[in-house]
This record gives structure tokens, C-alpha cells and sequence, in this order.
């Protein structure tokens, strides 16, 4: 893949990324009433203006606050005027501090931005813009923003900005309108506003690529993604998406790049249908691959909870290619990543990433439907089976990876020699199931009421289940003849072994 100019995206370490990074809360805050005055927002607006507003479309007005309270320039035209003095009447916060700055003068000092007594040029440009950045997570906020041309105004900061910081705080400002329906509606229909956020994936800085990459994302996986993925198709733009993935050691900003990857992956057929091909001849189930590589490797040493989301969303994208009939060959078909997936169900410790192994068990299973010989391979790997039962309750509301993980189990336990094995392996085998007796009958009482009919998701249950009663039975005969010659040795406990056999007779058809 042709690598792009720009220098490797690093992780900064002398200087820590800027605290104040505001994204939207879930959906069930965009509502909350508030007594922000809506005049106050406008004057915020106001005051992101560049000095060189002439490309933003609209008449100044001054709105007053509250009576009495010194007037706030805004931006809006007449109409949007009286609505929003009629609604500031209405409202009880006394912003009159923040109406008007001391002196009242305004001053060039060449760097781009206007100068007062209190703030001076970004400082003060940042200030305003992360008060809007927090408020437009609020959709009432969001909603009396964009009737306020705060998107024509942020367009203005975008073209030619040389400043990180407010490229920065102007994405994120519209990612955060962008979690709502009718600002959406606004960002998609401003003239070259989409194409202006994709050509900020060429900017050198970590956290205005997260904030691209997020607000990417957010418009992938709503009612407008076709949209943007008209802005992403370009190879030139895809080559630079997969590049930062590959590349940046920036946290933060891999977990955005990987979920506006997977969020590709995710969306309406189309747009997979236009977006993959390129971004697989780019090399993307490589990139994947490796990355997958890079982050088992980081969990089985370094344990770092940072990284747990950025493994997370590397599976999830892989496991959805496994999943893709024109792509899944690729993926399935790699060694590599069929032992990093096994690598990871037998991982001990499931508590923290608990959801990695249920999509690398989905993404085993994916992988033995289209290559059918692997599962010879793990046929007598107890702990890969004592993993994959492990990870039954972290499945327990997801119906599709329990049925997956069944489906493994029985590819694995149908290709199990028991007449061939010895009296230890057995035993071996039996008591990794002996010991998981709770978790099997736990999930078998789960998956009480279904349909047992042939070639349904829980024929395979059964087949697992009559594999099980087969083995036992065989280790059962073993070590009787063992005792009838005197030499048996009593490493598992009758009890145990009875009702493991018990709960699969009950649940067996």
C-alpha cells in the first residue's frame, strides 16, 4: 500500500492531549430541560466568527439577554431573530457576564482571531468553543445552534485553519450535533461541509484525526450514510484511513480509526459494496491481522485497560469480514489469525475482556464453516474446550454467539478418537468438563424451549451433547476393564462424572 507523506502519527509524551475532549452522552441525556438562554448560545456562536466572516451567510443582529442586560451579537437572520428573543424571555440564567466583553473593543493582532481585555485570540476562541461543544450534546441545544448558522460559521474556521486546536474543537463541536437527527440533516445539506471533515483525515495531529474519525463514524451509522460514504469512496482517502490504523500509536485515536473501520463493515450494503473492495486491495485484512497480532500480544503481557476497547473493535472488524461471502476467504484462510483466535478463548482471565472472546469464538466458528479442516487441529486441545465452555456466560444475552460456540464444540468433539485414546487422555477430557458441570447445565437450562430440528442451530447442541454421553461412556468401559486388572487409578469423582452424564441424557434429544 502506498504510504502517504505525512509523518507517523505518534503518541504525544511530553505534553498531554488537551483534558477537555466533550463527546456526546447517551441518548437517554439529549433531552434533559435546561436553562441555558438561548441568547447565550448565539453570542457564543458569535464569537467563534473569524475575522474574515464573509463566507458566513447571514445578518448580525443584537439580541437582548434579559431586559436590562446589555445586548449579544449573533448570528442569524430576522426571522430566527425574534424566535430566539421571544425564547430568551422565557429563560431564568443571567448571562449578562457573558454578553459583551470589557471595553467593548475589538483588536487585530494579525494571528487570525479578535483580541479583548479578558481572553485574548485562541484562548478565548477555545473557551467559547467548548462551552458549545459540551451544549451540542444536548438536543435542544444542537437543534437552536444549526437555525444559528453555527455550521457556516465552523465551515468559515475549517477552510485554511492552521490552528490543531480549532480544527479540533470545530469537529468535535459537529460531532456532537451530528447524534441528532435534525442537525444531521443540516451538517449533510451545508455545501462542502462533509468534504472539508474527510480532508481533515490528512492532518498531522492525534486528536483532530479522533475527532474526524468519531464524526465519521456517527454520520456512517445514521439516516445520512450514504452521504458521507459518497465523501469516503475516494482510494486517496480510504489509503489514508487504513494508513493511520496501521500506523498511529496514538490510543485514542486507534480506537477511533477502528471503529469508523468497523462502522464500514457494519453499514447498509451498499456502501460495503462500494467502500470494501478498494479498502481491500489496500491491504485492510492485513492491517487487521496485524493489529490483532500487536494487541493479543499487549493483553498477555502488558494487561493495559486502555487497550481493551481497540482489541474489542480489531475483532469485531475482522469477525465481520470472516462474515462477508466475497471477502470472508481472506480472512478464513489465514493461520495466523485462526491460532490468535484460539489464543484468545483459552486466555485465563475473561472477567475484563469477557466480549473479545465471545467474537473470537464467533469468528472460530466463522472460520471452520468455510475451512472444515481446522477443527482437526484443536480436536484434542483441552484447554481451547475448556475456554470455549468458559465463555458461555459472557454470551448469555447473545443467542447467535451461544449457538456459535456450540457449533465449535460439536465440530471439535465429533472429530475426538475415543476408541483410540488411552485411559489418561480421557480422563483428561472428562475433567475439563467435570469441572464446568455448573456453567453447562446453567446454559442448557438457558436453551431450554428451542428447535431441535435437523440443521438448526441446536442440532449441533445435541450433536455435542451425544459426543459427550459417546466419550464418557467409552472412558466409563476403559477404566472398568482398567479395575478388573487390578492396576485402575480414581482421579475423577463418580458423582461428578454421573451427573455430568445425567444433564446430558436430560437435555439430549
Amino acid at each position: 500500500m502506498a504510504v502517504p507523506a505525512n509523518p507517523v502519527i505518534e503518541e504525544e509524551e511530553e505534553h498531554e492531549a488537551p483534558t477537555h475532549h466533550p463527546t456526546a452522552p447517551s441518548h437517554e441525556f439529549f433531552d434533559l430541560s435546561t436553562t441555558v438562554d438561548p441568547s447565550y448560545v448565539i453570542s457564543l456562536i458569535r464569537k467563534l466568527l473569524p475575522l474574515d466572516s464573509s463566507s458566513v451567510h447571514g445578518v448580525v443582529s443584537d439580541v437582548p439577554n434579559k431586559e436590562g442586560d446589555a445586548p449579544c451579537a449573533s448570528v442569524c437572520n430576522n426571522e430566527q431573530f425574534e424566535s430566539s428573543k421571544s425564547k430568551s424571555e422565557n429563560m431564568d440564567v443571567d448571562v449578562s457576564g457573558e454578553s459583551s466583553r470589557p471595553g467593548g473593543e475589538y483588536k487585530d493582532n494579525g494571528d487570525g482571531f479578535e483580541h479583548s481585555g479578558a481572553l485574548v485570540g485562541e484562548n478565548a476562541w477555545e473557551e467559547h468553543g467548548c462551552i458549545l461543544w459540551d451544549l451540542a450534546a444536548s438536543k435542544t441545544h444542537a437543534e437552536l445552534m444549526v437555525e444559528n448558522l453555527i455550521l457556516e460559521v465552523l465551515l468559515a474556521n475549517l477552510v485554511d485553519c492552521k490552528s490543531m486546536r480549532v480544527n479540533e474543537i470545530s469537529i468535535g463541536i459537529i460531532g456532537n450535533l451530528a447524534c441528532h437527527e435534525v442537525p444531521m440533516k443540516r451538517i449533510v445539506s451545508t455545501k462542502g461541509l462533509i468534504e472539508m471533515i474527510v480532508d481533515k483525515l490528512f492532518l498531522d495531529d492525534p486528536q483532530c484525526l479522533s475527532e474526524t474519525s468519531r464524526l465519521l463514524t456517527v454520520g456512517l451509522q445514521s439516516g445520512e450514510s450514504i452521504s458521507w460514504a459518497e465523501a469516503l469512496k475516494f482510494e486517496h482517502v480510504l489509503s489514508q484511513i487504513l494508513w493511520i490504523a496501521e500506523n498511529t500509536l496514538n490510543l485514542q485515536l486507534l480506537e477511533k480509526i477502528a471503529g469508523l473501520i468497523l462502522a464500514i463493515l457494519e453499514s447498509q450494503q451498499k456502501i460495503v459494496d462500494d467502500l470494501l473492495p478498494p479498502m481491500m486491495k489496500l491491504g485492510l485484512a492485513n492491517i487487521l491481522i496485524n493489529l490483532l497480532t500487536f494487541e493479543i500480544s499487549k493483553l498477555t503481557s502488558d494487561r493495559i485497560p486502555e487497550r481493551y476497547s481497540i482489541l474489542d473493535l480489531v475483532l469485531r472488524a475482522i469477525e465481520g469480514l470472516s462474515a462477508i461471502d466475497d471477502h470472508s476467504q481472506e480472512i478464513c484462510s489465514n493461520k495466523e489469525l485462526f491460532h490468535l483466535a484460539c489464543t484468545l478463548v483459552k486466555f485465563t482471565d475473561k472477567v475484563e475482556v469477557g466480549n473479545c472472546c465471545v467474537t473470537a469464538a464467533v469468528l472460530i466458528a466463522n472460520i471452520l464453516s468455510d475451512v472444515v479442516d481446522r477443527a482437526s487441529e484443536i480436536s484434542q486441545d483441552w484447554c481451547l474446550l475448556g475456554g470455549l465452555l468458559d465463555i458461555f456466560p459472557f454470551a448469555s444475552d447473545d443467542l447467535e454467539a451461544r449457538n456459535a460456540i456450540w457449533s465449535v464444540l460439536a465440530r471439535i468433539l465429533v472429530r475426538i478418537p475415543e476408541t483410540e485414546m488411552n485411559s489418561s487422555s480421557l480422563c483428561h477430557f472428562i475433567s475439563v468438563l467435570v469441572r464446568r458441570i455448573d456453567l453447562i447445565e446453567d446454559e442448557l437450562l438457558n436453551q431450554q424451549c428451542v428447535d431441535y430440528s435437523p440443521g438448526s442451530t441446536a442440532d449441533t447442541r445435541n450433536t455435542s451433547l451425544l459426543r459427550i454421553i459417546s466419550i464418557v461412556n467409552q472412558w466409563t468401559a476403559v477404566r472398568e476393564e482398567a479395575e478388573s486388572n487390578g492396576n485402575a487409578e480414581v482421579l475423577l469423582s463418580e458423582t461428578d462424572v454421573k451427573k455430568l452424564l445425567d444433564i446430558c441424557h436430560k437435555f439430549s434429544k
